[in-house]
């Protein structure tokens, strides 16, 4: 039986134009999916569209057009800028594809046949912007206390969930499983919020129509959150329990943004509870970002628009840069001028003067042929070591989603490989024929060591480790198997590297 691995994305809202938070997200699944598939795994990587609602509705009268029209148009962006990040997903759904209504359609029917589902009526304060019903107390001067927009009070009939009925079960798995709520900071913020009590949830609406409506009571629309929140099993053909809903439920991590932390980590476990179902192993709630120290706003107009970065700095320059610039779960600032420092000391001076440096000298001591290595000395010893135990760290970060760590793990080695040729002095020992087996041993320690490294960026930088690993003559797709040392063999051509990341002149940006 093979290992597998479920990680998803949130549904992204068609009422959004992709920005660089949800490029964040569907990264770091990104990378944390094609880690796991190097791995060995057998990875199902889920993203996909949130399409229905009275804001959508709203939107698209307002541009005349119908609410699948307007979904239809905005899925595309979503789309084209993940084949444009170089994202690897095998699932895209969307919430008004047939699979998803008769999944959603038949969670509700089950939750409602136990009796956990009943018909009353609802009073309270609605933010349209954030779906979100909210208490008068909980309101800032009558505004949402998330988006700072005013409310409306709303009064109709409503089918409830009965969300109170599973607070104790919930809070007793939160406290048996310190990973299933991340990072600890909003574990503790979702653990206050079930103590001090869970209310009923209204699931349904009657004030507008687009939406799945409820079974058997059509002037109903199914609450949107109750039908989003569903795609994480739909996706996987629910309820056949056969295929990948057997396979893959329950998911390995949810990566969401820390906003939407409660409707992931409070009603989507109630919601399973409910209807007798595993709840996921993992939610993540990642941080913010600002830009240049502001909150990103429209009205600021300093959205930050991934498709211009990718045009502008390549895309593995910005993969690489929005996971290696926070640690990840924490809010991050994001300036140019930071990019561009990073493009020129960690990619252009790190990471492709090294690659450079060794491809060149093996081509002029040995005409670009891998010799056989000799005795490792200490310093040789202590290099190999050094990658070797690099391998088992970033498995540990990854492990953790810490990709920031995870590369300054590999950074290490590469800057560890810069102070190893400056140590070794080949140049030096080309001039000495009786060194000659040791230049082939210093060579065979840097091209190895460099072989690895980029075996484990094909997870960050799929396009700038393919080519360097080509450079390596290196180019079967990545196993976990690579990443042992002594791999690389004997007779094997090398190239001499172009530049992988030429530096940016920043008078220019």
């Amino acid at each position: 039986m093979s290992r597998t691995f479920y990680v998803t994305t949130p549904i992204y809202y068609v009422n959004d134009v992709p920005h660089i938070g949800h490029a964040y997200t569907t990264l770091a699944a990104d990378v944390l999916a094609r880690y796991k598939a190097l791995q060995g795994y057998e990875v199902f990587f889920l993203t996909g569209t949130d399409e229905h609602g009275q804001k959508v509705e709203k939107a698209a009268n307002a541009a005349g057009e119908t609410p699948l029209e307007l979904a239809d148009r905005v899925v595309k962006r979503f789309q084209s800028l993940w084949e444009k990040l170089d994202v690897s997903y095998n699932d895209f759904i969307r919430t008004t594809q047939e699979r998803h209504k008769s999944g959603v359609t038949h969670l509700f029917e089950k939750v409602l046949a136990q009796g956990d589902i009943y018909l009353g009526e609802y009073e309270d304060w609605y933010c349209t912007p954030c779906e979100t019903f909210w208490t008068e107390t909980q309101l800032i001067d009558f505004k949402c206390p998330d988006c700072n927009r005013p409310t409306e009070k709303l009064k109709e009939e409503s089918y409830f969930f009965r969300m109170s009925k599973y607070q104790e079960q919930l809070l007793a798995h939160i406290e048996a499983n310190p990973d299933f709520i991340q990072p600890k900071s909003r574990r503790n913020e979702i653990l206050s919020f079930v103590r001090e009590g869970l209310r009923d949830l209204s699931v349904s609406r009657t004030s507008f129509s687009w939406g799945i409506p409820v079974p058997g009571n059509e002037k109903h629309i199914i609450y949107v959150w109750f039908d989003a929140l569903t795609n994480y099993i739909t996706a996987l053909g629910y309820p056949d329990e056969a295929g990948n809903f057997g396979t893959f439920w329950p998911v390995d991590v949810h990566l969401i943004g820390k906003d939407i932390l409660r409707f992931h980590a409070v009603y989507w476990p109630t919601f399973l509870m409910a209807a007798g179902l595993p709840l996921p192993k993992k939610v993540f709630a990642h941080g913010w970002w600002t830009i240049e120290g502001q909150k990103m706003s429209k009205s600021l107009q300093n959205v930050v628009e991934p498709n211009m970065l990718i045009d502008r700095y390549g895309v593995d320059a910005v993969r690489y840069f929005l996971l290696r610039e926070v640690p990840f779960g924490l809010d991050g600032d994001f300036s140019h001028t930071a990019l561009v420092n990073r493009i020129n000391s960690d990619l252009a001076n790190d990471l492709g003067n090294l690659l450079n440096r060794s491809t060149a000298m093996v081509n002029k001591y040995f005409a670009g042929i891998v010799q056989e290595p000799g005795v490792l000395t200490e310093q040789d010893e202590a290099y190999r070591a050094r990658t070797e135990a690099m391998v088992t760290q970033v498995n540990t970060c990854m492990d953790e989603l810490a990709f920031s760590k995870a590369l300054q793990q590999i950074w290490d080695v590469i800057s560890a490989g810069n102070k190893y040729i400056d140590a070794t002095a080949p140049w030096t020992l080309a001039k000495d024929p009786d060194q000659k087996e040791r230049l082939a041993t210093v060579m065979y320690c840097l091209l190895e060591s460099q072989r690895i490294v980029h075996t484990l960026l094909t997870a960050f930088m799929p396009r700038t480790a393919a080519k360097a690993l080509a450079y390596l003559s290196w180019e079967q797709k990545p196993t976990g198997a690579d990443l042992q040392w002594g791999g690389l063999k004997a007779g094997t051509t090398i190239t001499k590297a172009e530049a992988l990341f030429p530096r940016i002149e920043e008078k220019a940006e």
